[in-house]
């Protein structure tokens, strides 16, 4: 298996490309820096200290507190941050301006991955959960650069994936310096698929270090007025395909008992903001969006699309009750720990097999509920809606359980200091 990956690889490289082509038709952004795929980045003047790779929007926003603490404890660092999306690459620039540089990480070629490590030259990479690129971690090792697995899940349906391939992955694995686990069921994991077991430590999840703005709420206050401060406001977040018309038929039924009810409705893929705009005027529905909407909205609009970046913590914290989406789909459902953090309480799906612990923790501090289908998902809505006392006591035990639960950041840069000396530092 080991000798086929590469040529397998290549075999496949026509493919990558008319599918890198086809997203192109949909996020045109898919069709720029092309160069940067293959290797062909600007050389660093110096070499440069850490490079964290985060795949796309979720993995970015899980690095922040990482990022933050490693700027913050060394202002010199020069860090590079890759994503392989361009909505990563957006949130990147969001996130930390010009404090890191970016780039697309190289496909898993041997000749793009040398390309990219002599003009990047990092001491250190870090990737974030699990991203594990064979080519990547081999090249790492040969010219002795330390690679560490940051905030690393490993759910029970991808351990089974990669078991297939264990002959395979298990040498792989061998060769990165570390793990930064979540659990200690994703340690088992790893080491039953071949990780050294010296290299996994149980550091939690990274998640849990939700830092909120101090004009959060505010801002939030604001943006609910404008949305009508006496109106009761659901929002069903990082919905995908299929789920926008099980939360359109719920809002439907909603709204004989909440008639006021605004449906505040933010898909996972900017590429779908149009379409689902679309979906909801051919339902009939009186629809206002994020990037069109000034100043107050009118009474008669029914859903507000938040076809806006950067802005999901924002319209959380302006919200009574939250549906985290991806998880009524077969996609392994969202990070519920952002609206808990706020006391929002949330609502989710069966489908959530990559935040497993997370949501049996969530649920056993009755932080939010767990449904089946679009009726179990009317009724939990509903009842968190008819019943003020009991959106508090769910929000407050949000709050309590992420405040409880933080302390993965520092494990994690203990891992980081045994590689990057200049993080040892006390802290004032």
């Amino acid at each position: 298996m080991t000798f086929l990956y590469t040529p397998l690889l290549y075999l496949f490289l026509p493919i990558l490309l008319i599918r890198l082509f086809w997203r192109g038709l949909r996020n045109p952004d898919y069709w720029r820096r092309w160069g940067e795929r293959f290797g062909f980045i600007r050389p660093a003047e110096a070499p440069t200290d850490v490079w964290i790779h985060a795949v796309s929007v979720g993995e970015v926003r899980a690095a922040e507190p990482l990022v933050n603490e490693l700027l913050a404890r060394a202002g010199t660092l020069r860090v590079l941050v890759t994503t392989m999306t361009p909505t990563g690459s957006a949130q990147v620039h969001r996130s930390f301006g010009d404090r890191v540089t970016h780039c697309y990480v190289p496909y898993d070629y041997p000749a793009a991955v040398n390309r990219f490590l002599d003009r990047a030259r990092p001491r250190l990479a870090v990737f974030m959960e699990t991203e594990i690129w064979p080519n990547i971690i081999r090249r790492c090792s040969r010219r002795a650069i330390p690679l560490l697995f940051a905030n690393v899940r490993l759910s029970e349906k991808s351990f089974l994936r990669y078991q297939r391939v264990a002959g395979f992955m298990g040498p792989v694995l061998r060769l990165a310096s570390g793990f930064a686990v979540q659990t200690h069921e994703d340690a088992e994991r790893l080491v039953c698929l071949g990780a050294r077991e010296e290299s996994v430590r149980v550091t939690g999840s990274i998640k849990f270090e939700v830092r909120l703005a101090a004009s959060l709420n505010e801002v939030a206050k604001v943006l609910r007025r404008e949305w009508g401060a006496d109106r009761p406001v659901w929002i069903a977040a990082s919905t995908h395909e299929g789920e926008d018309e099980l939360v359109l038929q719920v809002f439907e039924k909603l709204r004989t008992r909440h008639p006021r009810l605004l449906l505040v409705l933010v898909p996972r893929h900017p590429e779908r903001f149009a379409a689902v705009a679309r979906t909801c005027r051919r339902a009939d529905f009186n629809t206002a969006l994020r990037s069109e909407a000034g100043g107050k909205l009118a009474d008669e609009v029914d859903i507000f699309i938040g076809d806006s970046m950067g802005e999901l913590t924002l319209f959380y914290a302006a919200s009574d009750v939250a549906f985290v989406g991806g998880s009524l789909v077969p996609v392994g459902g969202h990070n519920v720990l952002e609206p808990c953090a706020l006391g929002v309480p949330v609502v989710f799906g069966t489908q959530m097999f990559n935040f497993q612990e997370i949501v049996r923790r969530t649920l056993a501090r009755q932080a939010g509920v767990q449904v089946a289908d679009a009726e179990g998902l009317r009724q939990a809505v509903d009842g968190y809606l008819g019943d003020a006392n009991l959106r508090f006591k769910a929000g407050e035990a949000g709050k309590a359980f992420v405040a409880e639960n933080r302390g993965a950041l520092q494990k994690t840069l203990r891992t980081l200091e045994d590689y990057l000396p200049e993080l040892n530092v006390q802290r004032n």
